[in-house]
């Protein structure tokens, strides 16, 4: 039986990736080491961390007057690392399109009680439950202000901001965690993205932060650890980095550039996607709680069935039938289909036949 996982993370990896992984694992590049062994200060890691950017640029077209770190404490300590570094003294403002997002604000909230900033939140569409990208109203923001905070994808309501707001000269800031390297974002229109490895990059545990020189902090952090110039200064080695997860970050975007790059991974998971949209809509049995189709995740997709008890019914029958960690959100119900870059398009393929069947029989 083939095994589809459909895990919103940490997700499917490309099998080839972790085939070199496995070959390399004892011995990389003849050095009687495996990369697990490796001194962070090697020079055989200086070269994987070194290549690693340097895809990364390549791969999203990020200007030279951008630095890229290779962070721990996934993309949630970017939640109190961006405004102890950004938002001194001033206004920052955040878009509430689901739960990642309020989690940032709630952080920042709770921060703002120590520090002294402002929170404001811009928009939200929580009192609906997060089933659309709410109006960023744009008259509004102070222009003094530090940032606006955006999520490019909510994972689990399946959701995507694609068209940015006009900000003017304040700095937009964006966890892009689950979309990064899935859609084709002008990295020079944001101050700063930060992304957790685990739905697109690699394994759990690097945060990847691309943020403008020029909003580098002048004066220290709360801590080193999480100071920004400290840890560009430092080319992200200010304290010992998780190399192998950085080694398996360089084999993905390797593997990115031989298929093609970021736009041509946006046109494939548009196909994905594409293929089950449009058999629910067309179903009189499934149905999205996304609002707007405009809004639509290529990466999340979330579907729910007639009730409740047929929702727990097709989650048992599909991870019988080899459709892996399909269940939805507890705040969303039904189910969710995590179809990010190395998701095989031949799962898409399989899932909506075994959707067909299962509609056929509790029709």
């Amino acid at each position: 039986m083939t095994i589809y996982n459909f895990s919103a993370g940490p997700a499917v990896l490309p099998k080839k990736v972790l085939e070199k992984a496995q070959a390399e694992f004892l011995d990389y590049n003849h050095s009687g080491m495996s990369v697990m062994e490796l001194s962070h200060r090697s020079k055989e890691f200086d070269d994987i961390i070194q290549g690693a950017e340097a895809l990364l640029r390549e791969l999203m077209q990020i200007p030279d007057n951008y630095k890229v770190l290779f962070l721990q404490g996934g993309a949630s300590t970017q939640f109190s690392m961006l405004p102890l570094n950004l938002a001194k003294g001033k206004k920052a403002y955040y878009v509430v399109a689901g739960s990642w997002g309020k989690k940032a604000y709630t952080e920042a909230v709770k921060l703002s009680q120590t520090i002294d900033f402002e929170p404001v939140l811009l928009a939200s569409s929580e009192d609906s439950n997060f089933d659309h990208i709410p109006a960023i109203p744009e008259d509004g923001i102070d222009p003094e202000a530090a940032y606006v905070h955006v999520t490019t994808n909510n994972t689990i309501e399946g959701t995507s901001l694609y068209d940015l707001p006009d900000t003017k000269d304040v700095p937009i800031v964006a966890d892009m965690s689950s979309n990064i390297l899935a859609v084709n974002y002008n990295v020079s229109d944001f101050g700063m993205i930060y992304a957790g490895a685990q739905k697109n990059i690699g394994p759990a545990g690097v945060t990847i932060v691309i943020i403008r020189e020029d909003l580098l902090n002048d004066e220290p952090a709360l801590s080193s650890m999480l100071d920004y110039r400290i840890q560009a200064d430092n080319h992200s080695l200010y304290n010992t980095p998780p190399t192998f997860g950085i080694y398996m970050a360089k084999l993905v975007f390797e593997h990115v550039k031989e298929l093609g790059g970021v736009a041509q991974m946006e046109k494939v998971n548009r196909q994905k996607s594409g293929l089950l949209y449009d058999f629910i809509d067309q179903s009189d049995f499934y149905s999205s709680p996304v609002k707007r189709a405009a809004d639509r995740s290529v990466a999340n997709i979330p579907f729910v069935t007639p009730n409740a008890d047929l929702d727990k019914a097709f989650n048992q029958a599909a991870d019988e039938a080899g459709f892996k960690n399909i269940k939805g959100h507890r705040s969303v119900g039904g189910m969710r289909a995590s179809l990010y870059n190395a998701f095989p398009i031949e799962g898409v393929e399989a899932l909506l036949a075994f959707m067909k069947d299962f509609e056929e029989e509790h029709q």
